[in-house]
């Protein structure tokens, strides 16, 4: 099973609030940028429509891709972070905020600045503290990244932040807090199935395989399922794989047609991430014992599938704090 990273989950519909202001064609837009950044694909066309717009969610996520393209905080960059915080998009103030070791400050061309990185993060921890102490859930877990208090974290968990209860159980299974031993693993699972069941797919994942681990295969049938049906890369390629190539060991009944429908599904991934590894590996092993009506129907499945699923995923983390 693949590492799991430490996540922000960012969904790929939007409320009407967070859309504000957008017309439909930049709405559209916006969804379609970000489907397509979450799959580590060119989505600076799209999310510029929507940055255009004005929108500030929009405008961050820009600029993370044209960053991440860059390998530094370009003049085009930094208009686009401060578009989003002037707007009072938190994540927008923390980059700009945590600047000063970036690149164009050792080449001593960064562009003109409005604000210094530490007013920045100075407004940033404001607000954020403001709004955890009315019990905000993300604001609480920013404030915890900001300043790592630990009380912040579990506080973020307890007031039901899917990424600060994932957060939770890895440090509780690190080491982290003071628990008795025989109680520490309960712990964990606890939070991440406070996790799982905020809509966390890498939390589901981590359940999959404590549940394996234990022998438990009906929950980790399961969780392995639910995972997949967000899109997780991760869990799309798990659920298929022991459906179709190892179903003896989750107890699954064999389902080439909807094992190889699923990992079929992943050659859209090809913009990052080792999804295509797998593909390749893996897509022949259960095509080698079907016959083409099987692969067709497998193939009709996959379409079936995608359609009634939220497209596919890596959820990488909304920014690295």
């Amino acid at each position: 099973m693949k590492n799991l990273r430490i996540i922000a989950l960012f969904a790929l519909f939007f409320s009407g609030a967070a859309c504000a202001g957008l017309t439909v064609a930049e709405q559209a837009a916006k969804a379609r940028g970000l489907m397509l950044f979450n799959q580590y694909k060119a989505a600076q066309p799209e999310l510029r429509i929507a940055a255009e717009g004005g929108n500030a969610e929009a405008q961050f996520y820009l600029a993370e891709d044209l960053r991440k393209e860059k390998q530094y905080i370009t003049t085009e960059v930094y208009k686009w972070y401060e578009a989003s915080a002037e707007q009072g998009d938190l994540y927008a103030m923390i980059r700009l905020g945590r600047s000063n070791g970036d690149l164009c400050r050792t080449m001593n061309n960064c562009p003109s600045e409005k604000k210094k990185p530490e007013e920045w993060l100075a407004e940033a921890t404001t607000i954020a503290k403001e709004k955890a102490d009315r019990g905000d859930a993300e604001s609480l877990y920013i404030m915890y990244e900001l300043t790592a208090d630990r009380k912040l974290l579990e506080q973020s968990a307890n007031a039901g932040n899917p990424v600060a209860q994932y957060r939770m159980a890895i440090g509780d299974r690190q080491g982290e807090g003071f628990l008795l031993p025989w109680k520490r693993q309960q712990s964990v699972e606890t939070w991440f199935l406070a996790s799982a069941k905020g809509g966390n797919p890498k939390a589901m994942m981590q359940l999959f395989g404590i549940y394996r681990e234990k022998g438990d295969l009906e929950q980790a049938r399961y969780w392995v399922e639910q995972a997949a049906s967000t899109g997780y890369e991760s869990g799309v390629y798990n659920y298929g794989y022991f459906l179709a190539v190892e179903p003896n060991t989750l107890g699954f009944t064999m389902d080439k047609t909807k094992g190889y429908a699923l990992i079929s599904l992943l050659k859209e991934l090809d913009g990052g991430g080792a999804a295509q590894v797998d593909v390749e590996e893996t897509l022949p092993q259960i095509a080698k014992d079907m016959t083409p009506k099987e692969i067709e129907h497998a193939i009709q499945f996959a379409k079936k599938w995608k359609n009634e699923h939220p497209p596919l995923s890596f959820y990488p983390e909304k920014i690295e704090f």
